[in-house]
């Protein structure tokens, strides 16, 4: 009680300026500061005591958590399964001088795309939960990279099936037409087709002014989901008949040779059925999404668009395996490259385009 009497009586007196900084404040009192000040009034030595005021105390905010997706993960786990596959088929053929023919240009180039798509899944799944998904650079780029992937590993192995094709159709002349140069050529091409169609939502084909125009996938417009649909369908349609040519080139050369009749008969019907399985695995991995592309759009349920982007994106998966892993050449370069050696019962035979 003496104190806060003093107090006033130094605050009535306009004297004592240790007192006055310390004084206490009435907080009803509009000339009352709320803030972290010094008190200009005090010119002596001494440290001046501070006080944390009302505006300066934490308040408690409630950060919202996103709960995680299980489809996204599964796509997450795909993704990393594919970039690592992939990323050993290029190691094994950049550090393999052999591995330079035009059928290799095409499988890195195949090999490439699947990374990169793989590469495209992860991200989306970071930047989906860990960065700021509403950032519409953030949303162009994740779909741009994924469109162009993808977009590539399909024509790659358009192109894989063409030069089968080439191999057989042309045997003769095969070698002396299908120079590295021109494969080089035909791959360049094809990426710059693909980066073109990644690049159609950031040149302004979205729906993120227009919500309603929205495909499946956000931010793609409806009209450019069903143009990527029929052109897989187109590309799709083109490998079964080049297969089928593929066949019938194989059955009249197992025809022509007699001697060998029997066992060019086994092999090619060997051929026909993995010929079968490609057709069917590439069939089944993206007719799904192609198909509910052009009939779906945005107010479908989300669960049914993973559903069928999740078999699409396994064709990458698949893609190693079939085109890379099954080749001679290759299994030997892995051979040698874990162990140091290869086993006595790998075909050393020269692999060429056509085999499958």
């Amino acid at each position: 009680m003496i104190l806060s009497l003093a107090a006033v009586a130094a605050m009535s007196s306009g004297g004592g300026s240790s007192l006055n900084s310390s004084s206490p404040l009435d907080p009803f009192d509009s000339s009352t500061s709320w803030s972290l000040a010094e008190d200009p009034s005090n010119s002596s030595s001494e440290p001046v005591v501070r006080t944390l005021t009302p505006d300066f105390q934490p308040a408690t905010t409630a950060v919202a958590i996103q709960e995680v997706n299980p489809w996204d993960i599964a796509l997450c786990v795909t993704g990393t399964l594919i970039s690592c596959e992939n990323a050993l088929v290029i190691a094994v053929l950049f550090y393999t001088p052999t591995l330079r023919a035009p059928m290799f240009i095409l499988i890195g180039s195949l090999a490439v795309a699947d990374l990169m798509a793989g590469l495209g899944l992860i991200l989306n799944f970071v930047f989906t939960y860990l960065i700021d998904s509403s950032v519409e650079f953030v949303t162009l780029l994740s779909v741009g990279l994924l469109i162009s992937a993808f977009s590539a590993s399909v024509f790659n192995i358009l192109a894989i099936t063409v030069d089968r094709y080439l191999s057989l159709y042309n045997a003769l002349t095969y070698h002396t037409e299908r120079t590295v140069t021109f494969t080089y050529l035909m791959v360049v091409f094809i990426w710059v087709l693909c980066v073109t169609l990644g690049s159609l939502p950031a040149l302004g084909w979205n729906c993120l002014r227009d919500e309603s125009t929205c495909s499946i996938l956000r931010p793609v417009t409806k009209i450019n989901a069903v143009a990527l649909a029929v052109t897989f369908l187109l590309v799709f349609a083109m490998m079964m008949q080049l297969y089928l040519q593929i066949c019938k080139i194989a059955f009249r050369h197992a025809q022509q040779i007699a001697v060998q009749h029997q066992f060019v008969a086994i092999s090619t019907t060997k051929g026909v059925s993995t010929l079968s399985a490609i057709l069917c695995a590439f069939g089944a991995c993206w007719l799904p999404f192609a198909m509910y592309s052009i009939v779906a759009n945005s107010s479908y349920p989300a669960i049914y668009t993973y559903a069928t982007v999740l078999p699409a994106t396994c064709c990458s998966v698949i893609n190693p395996i079939i085109y890379a892993f099954r080749n001679p050449d290759i299994q030997k370069s892995l051979w040698v490259a874990c162990c140091g050696c290869f086993p006595s019962n790998l075909s050393l035979r020269p692999r060429t385009s056509s085999d499958v």
